[in-house]
């Protein structure tokens, strides 16, 4: 094994495998190569080359969201590092541990005239768990050090190594702190390490041994007012709870069949949540939307509307729900967080920091199920748009919402879904998930960058096939994520191309002339063939009903290389067909 001979380099590497932090993430570059030399040359570390630094970041985005567990992502200096920007605010507000280690110049080099050198110190402070910036070593290039003036012409050995040893103590504390802080907090880190050249130099024996202080895994903590949630909880004969982006088997089942048998509690879910049962609503958009067109709204809100609202999980998809809840506010509104207290219906009166699984298990073995017609309500409006739903799809032509029906009931089980943002989520709301699949999406942010990366970076990490469902503009705008050896043979594809940004269309504005089509739709005539093609990828094609049922048999068959399935859809009649949907279903539950 072979060390750096930069002690910062040492303590960098030492920190990480200490707390077993393994997986690294490296994009090539000269300055950061103490640190790739070390890990690279440990075998306890697995190590990843992705040339493409926004890549690269979502890529170790997308591993550390399937373990759990932090992960390196690692950049020479300059603007390498401001490639990371959109994948770190993503983990921020998705609560995902990635740590950002990134080499830069000496601070004496900074604004002076150099290459590469910007102002790297917090240059991610409003979007960080944690930003530290290292000292450079006294003992590696001393006498650039004193040319430079840092250290006196003067210093003697004793006086430096003194100096070395203060370094290294403020190293270690600094590296404990933000190592600690993504192991415990969940959330990203930056630690910027500054190194001066020559970088290449390497020892048989490490030179330097760290001050390893390991965090303790805090628990879930008591509350204060139990007595008083519990009260409100079993007075209360309207409760109303909306799931937000989770991880699978947040709740034991235990705890989902008591909300599913409460009479007083309706649970709303979306396909980010992972959380599944018939008797929660799923489809949240088929039951609001309608109701928004019905000329007795008022009457039907009200019924509707909870005495309490209880939400938990990450960022919520429905524009729908956030309307309604906005306008016909509840009393009450729980947030469930260990971290944030989300305030997304304007109505929060209380924030309790400990995770769901925990707070519904000591709230329902305290609680009873209340005697309530609330439930009853909402229940009756899911069962009546259901078999609409199946009337409707029957006769509407190809376009993404029939998309969608097919493909989604194409996906074998247990599969991992990921997917990409703006229509391609927002359509899945629409539809059932088989309950073992497990389904991922950048929701932090809801940016449409990285969801490629995202999801071969998750794919390494879960024992069955991995499905990536992405718009056209999504998908080319990641085109990079597939510029690595890391796909695997069972990675797929579905590219559903409408021509442009589909979801402009579904939003209100103004559609018809040619600065929409250029500036908001964006149309285009990319050759997503080809695309595929230049990165060794199977490609499929279709554009009809009989042609994707085929693609869809062909793209989960077995094959010893990952598979793109194309599908082209009308760009023009496809938000029609979907804002009639809701039409139809308003018109035969309210006419």
């Amino acid at each position: 094994m072979k060390y750096s001979n930069i002690p910062s380099a040492q303590a960098v590497v030492n920190h990480c495998k200490a707390r077993g932090i393994e997986n690294i993430v490296i994009s090539p570059g000269s300055r950061n190569a103490p640190l790739t030399l070390g890990f690279t040359s440990d075998d306890f570390f697995k190590c990843y080359s992705i040339v493409d630094e926004r890549s690269a970041a979502f890529f170790a985005l997308g591993i550390a969201q399937q373990l759990r567990k932090p992960v390196v992502v690692l950049c020479t200096s300059g603007s390498a590092l401001l490639n990371y920007y959109p994948a770190v605010v993503e983990a921020f507000y998705s609560d995902i541990p990635l740590v950002v280690i990134s080499a830069d110049r000496p601070a004496y080099k900074i604004d002076i005239g150099d290459g590469q050198t910007i102002r790297q110190d917090k240059v991610f402070d409003r979007h960080i768990g944690y930003s530290t910036y290292l000292k450079q070593d006294a003992v590696h290039e001393t006498a650039e050090l004193m040319r430079w003036g840092v250290l006196s012409l003067l210093s003697n050995a004793k006086e430096i190594d003194q100096l070395q040893h203060d370094i290294q103590s403020f190293n270690d504390l600094e590296l404990n702190r933000s190592l600690n802080i993504a192991l415990e907090n969940c959330t990203p880190v930056h630690i910027n390490v500054p190194f001066e050249e020559p970088l290449y130099g390497m020892l048989d024996s490490r030179t330097y041994i760290p001050e390893i202080q390991q965090y303790s895994n805090s628990t879930d903590q008591e509350l204060a007012d139990w007595e008083e949630l519990e009260n409100l909880w079993n007075s209360t004969e309207k409760k109303l709870l909306i799931v937000g982006v989770q991880f699978p088997s947040t709740l034991n089942n235990q705890t989902i069949d008591r909300l599913a048998k409460d009479p007083s509690v309706v649970v709303l879910t979306e396909t980010t949540s992972n959380l599944v049962h018939p008797g929660f609503i799923n489809s949240i958009d088929s039951v609001i939307a309608p109701i928004e067109l019905a000329s007795e709204k008022d009457g039907i809100f009200n019924d509707l509307k909870p005495d309490l609202l209880v939400t938990f999980g990450g960022l919520i998809v429905s524009k729908k729900v956030k309307a309604f809840l906005r306008h016909y506010k509840p009393e009450h509104h729980w947030h469930i967080d260990k971290k944030k207290a989300f305030d997304t219906f304007q109505v929060l009166t209380k924030h309790i920091p400990l995770g769901p699984g925990y707070f519904f298990e000591k709230l329902l073995g305290q609680t009873e199920n209340r005697v309530s017609n609330f439930r009853a309500g909402w229940m009756k409006l899911e069962e009546q748009f259901r078999p609409l739903r199946e009337i409707y799809l029957k006769d509407i032509p190809f376009s993404d919402m029939a998309v969608f029906d097919l493909v989604i009931r194409s996906i074998p089980t247990r599969y991992q879904l990921q997917l990409a943002n703006s229509s391609t989520v927002r359509y899945s709301q629409l539809f059932d998930m088989d309950p073992t699949l497990s389904v991922f999406c950048n929701r932090g942010t809801s940016g449409i960058d990285g969801s490629t990366s995202t999801a071969i970076g998750a794919a390494l990490n879960h024992k069955e096939p991995t499905l990536l469902i992405s718009g056209d503009l999504s998908f080319l705008y990641d085109i990079n994520g597939l510029w690595n050896e890391y796909l695997r043979s069972d990675f797929r594809i579905i590219v559903i191309n409408n021509g442009g940004g589909g979801i402009f269309r579904i939003l209100p504005g103004r559609k018809s002339d040619s600065n929409f089509e250029r500036y908001f739709e964006t149309t285009h005539e990319m050759h997503i063939g080809k695309i595929a093609e230049a990165y060794g990828l199977e490609y499929l094609f279709a554009d009809d009903r009989n042609s994707l049922n085929l693609g869809l048999a062909d793209l989960f068959q077995k094959g010893d290389r990952p598979k793109l399935l194309e599908i082209k859809t009308p760009r023009t009649t496809n938000d029609k067909i979907l804002l009639q949907y809701f039409e139809y279903l308003s018109s035969k539950q309210y006419s």
